[in-house]
């Protein structure tokens, strides 16, 4: 077994262990209040913080460059990605173009969008943002959710996105 110290430390040495955690992958997404359109980012770094009041927090790189634009929305959906949904993650990972190219959705309560296919969604609202190294921690309220569709979730282990088992 080899151990890494405090000084051998790196961004590839932590990515390749935390790796090992497998997660879930969500799409944040909303109506980009200056052009009206649809607009998203993919992320891993999504957990439940309260039920009571009902708060979620997801991560965001400070060097997102759709951050910027979503956070101006009044309302995010956090759609919980499902297995077959691997290529909408990748169209959503990638800075610039248009985001929703081929990707059909509905629109929540408050008109955000809801991906077809998506697992479940929670209609959201920032509630704090906290700067934390690189990535920003954003604290959000639940005002409405609803599962969406069955099937399996979308997981993503060791660079890849996968199944899973059950």
């Amino acid at each position: 077994m080899t151990t890494a110290s405090v000084s051998d430390l790196n961004g590839r040495r932590l990515r390749d262990v935390l790796g090992h955690f497998a997660t879930g992958v969500v799409a944040i997404t909303a109506i980009d209040p200056a052009s009206g359109r649809p607009t998203g980012l993919a992320a891993n770094s999504f957990t439940s913080v309260s039920l009571d009041p009902p708060l979620v927090a997801f991560c965001v790189a400070h060097t997102s460059s759709t951050w910027p634009t979503l956070r101006r929305a009044a309302h995010l959906c956090i759609n919980v990605l499902s297995e077959p949904q691997a290529q909408v993650c990748r169209q959503l990972a990638v800075k610039g173009g248009d985001k929703f190219a081929g990707v059909s959705w509905a629109s929540s309560p408050a008109g955000t969008p809801v991906i077809d296919q998506a697992l479940a969604w929670l209609e959201v609202s920032v509630e704090a943002e906290h700067a934390a190294g690189d990535h920003t921690i954003v604290v959000a309220r639940v005002h409405h959710l609803d599962l969406h569709t069955g099937g399996a979730p979308l997981v993503f282990y060791q660079g890849r996105y996968g199944r899973f088992e059950g």
